[in-house]
């Protein structure tokens, strides 16, 4: 009895705690890895008079490649279930599905999951200066005529006091809403083995290409500078992957050290 009693009982200790120390970590390192660069966003915010000349820069650039179709998807949507869903997206996208995507990995593929944290993590590293030397007003805010579907739709305003706090708005490029998609989609194409499930997740890159572009976030630019902040995250995590600090051997300080 004795010893049912301590089998019985064990268990309960672990229901403590839901998470493991492992788990605990990761959470705390993306939390204060994210708030740092939520700090640094801030901090970096920029004129809004070089942000717009930099945003119609852009758009002598796109229109000069035949690119400059922001107008045109805006108006494709516009009334339709279409961006009503994609305003919904856009909101979900990095508070909702990155969160959900990496909780998905970490029980699914530690492999995957920490080359998808360390991409992150780099991407936002990169990002930052980027932010700061070229701020870039976003097509709503550019005075093109492209309106802010997410404010006039779903009652969140980008614009308020409150939400302007959190981020800056002259942080358009890189679009990370689109990098940071599509490391998503190959990171799930890598983790799951349902050739359906694996297709739509290649899906959820372009996906949010669109929703950013139709609501007037984004230009085709920064979707562009998104995906290559990403590609240059996933490098330099790669990179820092790949780097061991080799730790002295007893041999390799010397007779003295070896013989002790």
């Amino acid at each position: 009895m004795c010893m049912l009693a301590a089998t019985t009982f064990r268990p309960t200790s672990a229901l403590r705690l839901p998470f493991s120390r492992r788990a605990r970590l990761q959470i705390g390192l993306f939390l204060l890895a994210y708030a740092v660069y939520t700090v640094a966003r801030f901090f970096t915010i920029g004129d809004l008079a070089d942000a717009t000349q930099n945003a119609h820069w852009i758009v002598a650039l796109q229109n000069a490649v035949g690119v400059g179709v922001e107008s045109s998807v805006q108006n494709a949507v516009d009334g339709t279930w279409v961006l009503w869903v994609l305003n919904r997206l856009y909101l979900l996208a990095q508070l909702g599905v990155i969160p959900a995507v990496l909780i998905f990995l970490y029980n699914r593929s530690w492999a995957i999951y920490a080359t998808l944290r360390n991409t992150i993590l780099a991407t936002w590293l990169l990002s930052v200066p980027v932010y700061g030397l070229f701020p870039v007003a976003p097509p709503r805010l550019a005075g093109i005529g492209i309106q802010d579907t997410i404010s006039s739709q779903t009652g969140v305003s980008l614009t308020s006091n409150f939400s302007t706090s959190f981020f800056n708005e002259l942080a358009a490029v890189p679009s990370l809403h689109v990098g940071f998609a599509v490391a998503i989609g190959f990171a799930l194409f890598a983790a799951l083995k349902n050739p359906i499930l694996r297709a739509l997740a290649l899906l959820w890159g372009p996906v949010v290409a669109l929703a950013v572009v139709a609501t007037g976030n984004h230009f085709v630019f920064d979707a562009v500078a998104g995906i290559a902040a990403a590609v240059a995250g996933y490098g330099l995590a790669l990179m820092a992957a790949r780097i061991r600090i080799k730790r002295p051997t007893p041999a390799s300080l010397g007779p003295a050290f070896a013989e002790a």
